[in-house]
């Protein structure tokens, strides 16, 4: 008789596709804090949804943000990643403001919860998120791993890039510079 591993739970993998998301938002976000021309927060969850598009679509990033060039080696962007844009791990899905995932608000709760992120007053009474000094820690070790390094890279290229740019304008050039792909259903998945 042979036997068969244990199958793990719906909850075990919600748990798991939770804390991935945890790491990758903390990344952008302390990327986001750490670099000039974002008043060392990142203002309003309108902003961090689509520098999370950016990130998750790397191979899009460049055509959004005049500032980031495609061979930046901090994308690691290879030939597949160019020629198959959204064929992504995490896709997203289109929302009524744009790119949109529903798990933003549990993911924020379990950083902030957890000392690695807390709230600040953000632009015309939005929330803003700043990095905490254990944040910054963890994304320092995170992003040294093998696992996240290019994540890590990404968030701080994507970061550097948008530089002064607002949540609402981020949205813009999306809508604009990639209106094929933003021209679908509300909650259609981006593929």
């Amino acid at each position: 008789m042979t036997e068969t591993a244990p199958q793990p739970s719906k909850y075990a993998l919600l748990q798991e596709d939770l804390a991935y998301h945890q790491v990758r938002v903390l990344l952008l976000i302390t990327a986001v804090c750490t670099s000039e021309g974002h008043s060392r927060k990142l203002d309003g969850l309108t902003k961090l949804a689509k520098l999370d598009f950016l990130l998750r679509y790397p191979a899009l990033a460049h055509v959004v943000l005049d500032e980031l060039d495609p061979r930046d080696a901090r994308l690691e962007l290879t030939k597949r990643d160019l020629a198959q844009p959204t064929a992504v791990e995490a896709p997203m899905i289109r929302y009524k403001f744009g790119p949109w995932d529903d798990r933003y608000y549990p993911v924020i709760g379990a950083l902030v919860g957890r000392g690695l992120v807390r709230y600040a007053a953000g632009r015309r009474g939005s929330i803003a998120l700043v990095a905490t000094p254990a944040g910054k820690r963890l994304t320092a070790q995170m992003s040294s791993s093998t696992q996240w390094r290019a994540i890590g890279g990404r968030s701080r290229a994507i970061a550097e890039a948008s530089a002064g740019l607002t949540g609402s304008a981020l949205k813009e050039l999306i809508y604009q510079r990639l209106a094929d792909l933003m021209d679908r259903p509300h909650r259609q998945v981006i593929q």
